[in-house]
């Protein structure tokens, strides 16, 4: 039986494609692989050698967004917690930073209310749905405790507000 592989790419409209083209490329790191300003249209991929885009936005101001979350993986714990310093720096919303015992992720707002996940996969077996508060302003070592006790540490104020 065939299946999926992936996600391939996720398309959102947008009302101001240049402020949701600076918090992907510039915060999340994604390239530019196609645009065109004439049509209000940008691609943008992580990883542009093997997938000419992940993500597809098209600048359309009477429409508003039907998007769940955009969800993006990270390579490590410690690139998951820059993504959370940069966020904080740049003064975008959290919605929530969670662990899922197979992943923790940082869930924001981008600059049209879009839900975005940046994630980073535990490689633990988990069973699912499981959301429980982390905080990632907490030592590595803590952080990564509640993949063998289940407790993480309990989320900081600041941090998932």
């Amino acid at each position: 039986m065939s299946k999926v592989t992936g996600l391939g790419h996720v398309g959102l409209f947008v009302n101001d494609l240049d402020r949701e083209v600076w918090f992907f490329r510039d915060l999340l790191g994604m390239q530019v692989t196609d645009r065109s300003d004439e049509r209000g249209m940008c691609f943008l991929s992580s990883r542009p050698d093997e997938e000419h885009h992940e993500l597809f936005l098209m600048r359309s101001p009477e429409r508003a967004s039907s998007v769940q979350q955009v969800s993006f993986r990270c390579e490590s714990l410690a690139a998951l917690k820059e993504f959370y310093r940069r966020f904080q720096e740049n003064g975008i919303q959290f919605n929530h930073i969670v662990t899922h015992g197979n992943a923790i992720g940082c869930y924001v707002a981008d600059p049209e209310g879009n839900n975005v996940e940046v994630y980073w996969p535990t490689g633990v077996k988990w069973p699912q749905p499981c959301a429980m508060p982390m905080d990632l302003t907490r030592p590595d070592e803590e952080i990564l405790a509640h993949l063998t006790t289940g407790l993480p540490p309990v989320a900081a104020a600041s941090a998932g507000s």
